[in-house]
């Protein structure tokens, strides 16, 4: 009998990265917005599970 080993809930494996809500680094970061750089800011924000939560928050590739 054949096990799965993947993970079933997320379609991203668990990452490390900064959070740009509470700045700091933590683990299960997914990608929130992404800013064209010709529209003047330009840059990526990232959000920690707790965060995203706390802020309702929807990663990027959840989004419709």
């Amino acid at each position: 009998m054949n096990k799965s080993t993947q993970t079933t809930g997320t379609s991203n494996p668990t990452s490390y990265g900064f959070c740009s809500w509470h700045q700091r680094f933590a683990a299960d970061v997914r990608l929130i917005n992404h800013v064209e750089q010709g529209s003047g800011a330009g840059g990526v924000q990232y959000a920690c599970g707790p965060c995203r939560e706390q802020y309702r928050l929807v990663p990027s590739a959840d989004q419709p």
